[in-house]
């Protein structure tokens, strides 16, 4: 296929994504890598880079005449704390309703990455071969969720997780059940607001946070739950991993103030090598790799955990 001007009018971007994803194809049939579990990392959104950032974009209901705000902005590493370059997601919820009368909710923000072509036409990321979602996040604690969308028949159906960190700023959960006034039931384990305790669907590097803050969360592929406009679709059906179109996080728990996440990088995985977990205690602090370390070896390459 011969690129057009058309094709290449689109920037270089364009080009160097087209290039890039010949180039991972090239090597995978060369290696013959699908034949076997992957060992290495793919990164999907590598926010150490600052073009990774700015092809990300930003929603909030100030899009329909609300007053949340939404921004992602470019952080660069910082030696002397050892934090990596990373993506800053931060601005303010507001309840506040517009004038208009046909928006009757609003207080939410989201961003993601912007979606992506080459020179054969939309392109996607090919999840099957990986056990987890991996983000290297760094939380104020607010009720994150992630967002993953794939090329599916409906286009607004989107797939998400709770973002579990050890920073949550939430009650325990027999508090919650204690003064709750409607039953929780009906919510399913991958979106409430503390993780199952007789679920484990999420592992995270740091059982004992590290003042560093940095933690990395695995969410299994198969965990997540399709939703349409924030409500949980029934009947459920998997995840379509072979053709991941967008992935990124939202904050729609509706509580009024500032919020601020920081996010190193998102990542596809089935464990962690050993190049891989030095960086993870030198990001992370010496507390990373704890308790969670062999379930997580466990799930992932024993390979059950994708059924």
């Amino acid at each position: 296929m011969i690129p057009t001007a058309k094709c290449l009018a689109r920037g270089p971007g364009f080009v160097k994504r087209t290039a890039d994803e010949l180039s991972r194809l090239s090597k995978l049939a060369w290696n013959m890598e699908t034949l076997e579990v992957p060992t290495r990392p793919f990164y999907l959104l590598n926010f150490e880079h600052e073009d990774v950032v700015k092809g990300c974009k930003t929603i909030a209901d100030r899009a329909v005449g609300g007053y949340s705000t939404a921004s992602l902005d470019y952080v660069p590493a910082d030696l002397s704390t050892n934090s990596p370059a990373h993506a800053r997601f931060h601005g303010t919820i507001s309840t506040k309703l517009p004038l208009n009368w046909r928006i009757q909710r609003t207080g939410y923000a989201a961003f993601r990455n912007q979606d992506r072509r080459w020179i054969f036409g939309g392109l996607y990321w090919d999840m099957d071969p990986y056990a987890f979602l991996a983000l290297r996040v760094k939380s104020d604690g607010r009720r994150y969720t992630v967002n993953v969308q794939t090329d599916s028949i409906v286009e607004t159906d989107i797939h998400q997780h709770r973002l579990w960190t050890h920073h949550h700023r939430i009650a325990s959960q027999s508090r919650l059940s204690d003064g709750a006034s409607e039953p929780l039931s009906d919510v399913p384990p991958a979106l409430a607001d503390f993780p199952s305790s007789d679920t484990i669907s999420t592992y995270t590097t740091t059982p004992n946070p590290d003042s560093t803050g940095w933690e990395t969360i695995f969410i299994k592929w198969n965990d997540f739950v399709r939703t349409n406009y924030g409500k949980v679709v029934e009947p459920q059906t998997g995840m379509v991993t072979q053709r991941v179109k967008s992935i990124g996080i939202g904050l729609t728990d509706r509580v009024e103030g500032p919020y601020d996440l920081r996010i190193h990088r998102m990542w596809a995985t089935n464990g962690l090598s050993k190049e891989e977990m030095d960086e993870e205690r030198r990001i992370c602090g010496a507390n990373a790799l704890g308790a969670s370390t062999t379930s997580l070896e466990r799930s992932a390459f024993a390979r059950g955990c994708r059924g």
